[in-house]
């Protein structure tokens, strides 16, 4: 019993080292290059067969990798929330080709994001992400409200001149999203206002100083500052480790000296 303890341990160990995880990610990244090809037919017309056996030949790499865990950590493995999310998308290649899950099959691309569970310094990004989400739920509140409020004023102000940007609150949300974005603000929208409506600017502005470059910048500092606290968590963690594996180093020093002493 110890034994088959000591294998899954070594087992989990091996499959989980730097080692195994460099080769996945490079299995992953050919993996990505074999789906784009897919969608060249010339391409797929002359070597068709062959990308999709190194598809298969993939594929078949990362259910032995996952299949190698679960026996390693047993149902301990679906307690890891990216040991689930490799599960998933992997399991979405399983899925036949018929009818209605055609679907699903196109979502195999999703397996090139399996290198965010492989990579630490991804992982520890989309974690800083899952973090800031709280506090980004408030500021898209925020953002909410300003953009129901500017788009209620520019509806009553600009909508008869400019019924297709402004006719409706959709309308005028869809508006004022594509200012806040940038994309062709100025020429493309404001400037045709303001030909009609001199002050337009007045709004235009003030709305762009505040999503732009307030509420925008505010959600990139949530982010910054999560994956700043993850990073933070992850050296703490790492410290106090090596902490304990030199203190166990010097507690077998002390034992080994205590015993030469004695004999």
């Amino acid at each position: 019993m110890v034994g088959t303890v000591n294998m899954r341990e070594r087992l989990g160990r091996w499959v989980e080292g730097r080692a195994v995880s460099n080769f996945i990610i490079g299995v992953i990244v050919f993996n990505a290059a074999l789906l784009g090809m897919e969608t060249a037919p010339a391409l797929m017309e002359k070597y068709g067969t062959l990308i999709l056996f190194l598809d298969r030949v993939c594929l078949f790499i990362f259910i032995a990798e996952i299949t190698l865990k679960i026996i390693a950590r047993g149902v301990g493995f679906f307690r890891n929330g990216w040991n689930v999310f490799d599960f998933t998308v992997v399991a979405i290649a399983l899925v036949p080709a018929v009818q209605g899950l055609s679907v699903l099959r196109a979502l195999r691309i999703l397996r090139v994001l399996r290198v965010l569970s492989v990579a630490p310094r991804l992982r520890r990004v989309v974690e800083g992400f899952i973090t800031a989400l709280p506090g980004m739920g408030s500021v898209f509140l925020l953002m909410t409200i300003i953009f129901y409020i500017g788009s209620v004023i520019a509806t009553k102000l600009f909508s008869d001149q400019f019924p297709e940007w402004f006719g409706s609150l959709p309308a005028s949300a869809y508006s004022l999203f594509q200012i806040m974005t940038l994309e062709s603000w100025s020429m493309g929208i404001v400037r045709p206002v303001m030909e009609v409506y001199p002050y337009a600017w007045v709004f235009f502005v003030p709305f762009i100083l505040v999503t732009t470059f307030a509420v925008v910048n505010l959600l990139v500092g949530l982010i910054v500052n999560s994956m700043q606290d993850a990073h933070n968590e992850e050296e703490t963690v790492r410290t106090d480790a090596y902490r304990l594996e030199v203190m166990e180093k010097l507690e077998a020093i002390e034992k080994k000296l205590a015993e030469h002493s004695r004999q």
